[in-house]
């Protein structure tokens, strides 16, 4: 048996809601990137599943086909050595003069694919119809996509249609290469249910395999639901040409997620409305089986062998990719990696491994029915300031595995939320999720066990599964650097976040030398010790470096001239170790508010207010406040990913503390009555400190746009605090 290979893809869903069409190649920017593909050969991928659609080559007529943008794209992956699987249509129902139930659908497909393989004779892998079965749901069964159809015959008709167009498109296409193959993908995912729905349960594992036995044609008068095709309402005649017109897949593709796997529960009470439907005959809750704990899900090698079984066919993983944090997601590519080996050795074909969202996915969490240009960040992750993809931590696992089908990494080593009571969101959690999982990686050593920002990585470290060990002063003084050899000889860390510091601003005037021993020689010694060991080290700065002048917002690259003495030792701190590391991360950040402390500006104010205090708060003096969450989440990421260097990393908004205070409180008022007229404005020469403050200290990173909007940030603020409470 073959090496198992790494294949890419990037997320190309060109899908049409109601007039609208909307492409996923637009939206990441690969319509106007050939660079992206110079990317994605230095991955080591061997195949690349790329939009070759109709809808963008031929989207009035048939007629009239422009094929500028795919000579350019296609000429540009022959000459890098990537060999293409050519999609035609990707969750699509074609351009307009068609749909998924157009009964003309196969004979225009057939002479899309005809003009396409005449004119590249050289692609040898097709897949026309991506997840033929998924779309004809989505599509036609329950609406979400054109032709918002809502019927089992509009959607087994959707499913015979593409079919037919798939068997006479590869037919058109053989005549020029006869080599062509058909790697013909679906969404995999396996029905569980309570005792009541196992008649649902098993009508829904059954009907998952439809696209592949019509294409095989083995859909005859004994199929399990042939008499669903004739009682709702199909033509014998579309069954019987299929059955003598089979076109098998040269591979079979499973696409599998994190939801591919279903759980049906009568329970409705357990579940929120959303969940809920109706089959006519039972009301019931249909979640992620992974969501809820009353199964156990069916393991990806599981779902891989009983395809096998079924079809003998080779098979390969088409889709892996999950929304996630970045562990989690080279955790579950990881996983479905490990699970194909497995497979292998027990005799199934598994040929290859798809990374599938190379450069992310926009609007999944909606099923692509609003643009709302939620993002999902890949291999690649396109927040950057000019746009321009930059790799991730899974882009190094893919290389690794690609080219020695193996990985250092230490987050590995532990398992994925899903396999925790961590993931469970509705039910309770039983036999599925008891098994505790004990730690087998190197942690991340986390300095600052008393303060806020030490004990917010604690916390989503430990929702992210990630080992970590949190440190008070006496168990390491960063400050002594014999300590610090010795602590961290002892627990060997992969990384360290230092959040420890003096952080008095105003004691700092008469205690410089505490300040600088603490802020300065403290993370200095730790990023010595970090080189010596290889261990990634972040640390944190502030605003206060900046002397607040700038009547804009401050930038990683504006020259720092801190004001006192708290920001004189960071701006030091920054120097000595950048120069001593230049590996090391320094994140510049201010302003914390978040729901798991009692003493940050948001929660003070809120408390005041609803007590009927008074609150004073500065109207010139501008800042961008940080939600600590986030602040934590992405931190991780970024460390994970190896980021370097000095970045600003600030929710995105700018506001006096005044106009903070009034947002705050305007957006609590839907909870409690608040008297806004309470906030009583300030001026900062009022407060008489004794250390001076920038009248300006608003951070923008020209880097990356990472952090959502300060009012994002605030509503889930509420949201989380109420869970907390």
């Amino acid at each position: 048996m073959r090496d198992l290979e790494m294949w890419g893809g990037l997320e190309c869903t060109l899908n049409r809601v109601k007039d609208r069409f909307v492409n996923q190649a637009e939206k990441n920017g690969h319509l106007n990137r050939l660079s992206d593909l110079q990317l994605f050969a230095e991955l080591g991928l061997k195949k690349l599943r790329y939009p070759c659609l109709w809808e963008m080559v031929a989207p009035e007529s048939l007629d009239h086909m422009d094929w500028s943008w795919l000579d350019e794209r296609l000429g540009e992956m022959k000459r890098l050595g990537i060999n293409p699987i050519a999609g035609f249509l990707h969750h699509g129902s074609g351009p307009r003069y068609t749909s998924l139930i157009d009964p003309e659908l196969p004979q225009k497909m057939a002479i899309y694919a005809r003009a396409f393989a005449q004119r590249y004779p050289w692609v040898e892998e097709y897949t026309p119809f991506n997840e033929i079965n998924t779309t004809a749901r989505f599509s036609c069964l329950y609406g979400h996509w054109y032709p918002h159809h809502k019927s089992d015959e509009s959607y087994l008709k959707a499913l015979i249609y593409q079919c037919q167009a798939t068997a006479l498109a590869m037919k058109e296409i053989r005549k020029i290469n006869p080599q062509a193959r058909l790697v013909q993908t679906d969404d995999m995912g396996k029905a569980q249910s309570t005792e009541q729905l196992e008649y649902q349960r098993d009508f829904e594992n059954e009907r998952r395999w439809l696209a592949y036995d019509l294409l095989c044609g083995k859909v005859t008068e004994d199929h399990p639901l042939y008499n669903y095709f004739k009682s709702s309402g199909i033509d014998k005649k579309d069954l019987e040409w299929l059955e003598k017109n089979p076109c098998p897949p040269d591979i079979i593709g499973l696409n599998h997620y994190h939801l591919s796997n279903r759980f049906l529960d009568h329970r409705l009470e357990l579940y929120p409305a959303w969940s809920h439907g109706t089959n006519g005959r039972d009301q019931y809750a249909d979640v992620g089986a992974v969501d809820t704990g009353q199964a156990e899900p069916p393991t990806p090698e599981h779902i891989l062998m009983e395809a096998w079984y079924r079809y003998q066919l080779p098979i390969a993983v088409t889709e892996v990719h999950t929304r996630g944090n970045r562990e989690s997601q080279m955790r579950w590519l990881y996983q479905m990696w490990q699970s194909a080996l497995r497979a292998r050795d027990k005799g199934v074909e598994v040929r290859a491994i798809t990374v599938w969202s190379l450069l992310g996915t926009y609007d999944w969490h909606n099923l692509c029915t609003k643009c709302e240009m939620f993002y999902e960040s890949g291999v690649f992750d396109l927040r950057t300031v000019d746009g321009k993809p930059k790799a991730t931590a899974l882009a190094a696992l893919v290389r690794d595995l690609a080219t020695r089908g193996c990985s250092d990494s230490p987050l590995l080593e532990d398992e994925g939320i899903w396999k925790t009571q961590r993931r469970v969101l509705f039910g309770s959690a039983t036999g599925a999720f008891s098994k505790i999982f004990h730690h087998r990686s190197r942690p991340i050593l986390i300095t600052g066990a008393t303060g806020t920002l030490g004990q917010a990585f604690a916390r989503i470290c430990g929702a992210r599964n990630i080992n970590y060990r949190l440190l008070k002063r006496s168990e390491m003084d960063i400050a002594a650097i014999d300590n610090v050899r010795n602590v961290i000889s002892e627990i060997n860390p992969w990384a360290i976040i230092n959040t420890a510091g003096y952080v008095r601003v105003d004691d700092a005037e008469n205690e410089r030398e505490r300040c600088f021993r603490e802020n300065v020689m403290g993370p200095v010694n730790l990023a010595r010790v970090c080189l010596e060991k290889g261990i990634r080290l972040v640390t944190f700065s502030s605003d206060l470096v900046f002397n607040g002048e700038l009547p804009d917002s401050y930038t990683e690259n504006h020259l720092k001239s801190p004001l006192n003495v708290y920001g004189q030792s960071k701006a030091e701190c920054e120097e000595q170790v950048l120069q001593l590391n230049p590996d090391a991360l320094i994140i510049r950040t201010s302003s914390f508010f978040g729901p798991w402390d009692d003493y940050n500006f948001v929660t003070q104010t809120l408390k005041n207010l609803a007590r009927k205090q008074q609150v004073h708060a500065l109207h010139d003096v501008r800042v961008s406040p940080t939600y600590v969450p986030d602040l934590a989440d992405v931190t991780l990421d970024l460390l994970i990913d190896g980021e370097t260097g000095i970045l600003h990393l600030t929710n995105q908004g700018a506001v006096t503390w005044a106009e903070f205070a009034k947002i705050a409180a305007m957006s609590a008022s839907s909870k409690q009555q608040l008297d806004h007229s309470l906030i009583i404005e300030r001026r900062l020469a009022d407060l008489n400190l004794k250390a001076r403050r920038p009248m300006n200290s608003v951070l923008r990173s020209e880097k990356w746009a990472l952090l959502p909007s300060l009012e994002d940030a605030l509503t889930r603020y509420f949201s989380q605090l109420e869970s907390v409470q």
